[in-house]
């Protein structure tokens, strides 16, 4: 998947960002969110980074937190990865904006080509697009506008893209993901099963389809290990993280499952797509 890189090409690098303690004092950038507890989400916040280095074979690249970005861990939005191309977004707040510096950077660093989104009437949050494999499907919600969704389009000419109406507070990510490299997993609300109708009509590529309880474990990471040969990994909601949906991924036979838990993350609007960027093919550097 593209956005947060999971791309479905091999992967080589990760990219996270420490979790700052303004964050369990529910700053969150002014968004009037509920204090979490420090000490678990740091936790699960590093067990997520070694399950990427350790289970996944990943570089893994972790910027250090900042006080002034409290939800600076949620830096899937701040970037869509695609090859060697990276967009820099234009998050819905502004005060998510000063985020996407320290990615410019890093991904500078390692020598990816960066585009920038120059148009001050765009918005586009990272975790409302969603990459396939043959084409990007970006979420028109309360974050992402049709002005940032042209530019996405703009930017990845190879590809198709189309848009998709997201209703309520969730972003694209937040509802549906690829749980194989043909195979749609999506949530059982109606927001979810809207999007996923949706993106059936506007595709010209069959996909396979799983429908979980919990639209959170939709949202997960499908991931192609450097080893040819090796099967190719899923990162989803484990570790106690809604049981229900955790049984129902067991139908995916085709890749090796591996779980991660972020319910205290997840109070601060976190999910696995919005913890990491992944990229997808090694870039020059």
């Amino acid at each position: 998947m593209g956005t947060p890189g999971e791309g479905l090409g091999r992967c080589s690098h990760a990219l996270i960002r420490g979790v700052p303690e303004s964050l369990a004092s529910g700053e969150g950038a002014g968004a009037g969110l509920p204090a979490l507890d420090l000490a678990k989400a740091q936790r699960e916040h590093g067990v997520l980074g070694g399950k990427l280095r350790q289970r996944l074979g990943l570089q893994l690249l972790e910027l250090p937190p900042e006080e002034s970005l409290p939800l600076g861990p949620l830096l899937g939005d701040t970037a869509v990865i695609q090859g060697d191309t990276a967009l820099i977004t234009r998050p819905w707040s502004p005060a998510r904006r000063p985020e996407v510096d320290g990615v410019r950077k890093a991904l500078q660093d390692l020598g990816l080509r960066i585009v920038e989104m120059g148009d001050e009437n765009a918005t586009l949050d990272g975790t409302d697009v969603l990459f396939t494999g043959r084409e990007f499907f970006v979420g028109l919600s309360k974050w992402t506008n049709h002005r940032g969704a042209e530019i996405v389009a703009d930017t990845f000419r190879d590809f198709a893209v189309s848009t998709v109406p997201v209703s309520g507070p969730s972003h694209l990510r937040g509802l549906c993901g690829m749980g194989g490299p043909r195979t749609v997993v999506a949530g059982s609300s109606d927001a979810a099963q809207k999007a996923v109708r949706a993106m059936a009509v506007l595709t010209d590529h069959p996909y396979a389809s799983l429908t979980l309880p919990d639209d959170a474990a939709a949202d997960c990471l499908f991931l192609r290990p450097g080893l040819p040969g090796a099967l190719p990994f899923l990162l989803h909601r484990g570790g106690g993280d809604l049981p229900n949906s955790q049984e129902a991924l067991q139908k995916l036979s085709d890749v090796t499952l591996v779980p991660v838990s972020c319910s205290e993350l997840e109070k601060a609007g976190a999910g696995l797509s919005s913890l990491c960027l992944v990229l997808s093919t090694r870039p020059h550097s």
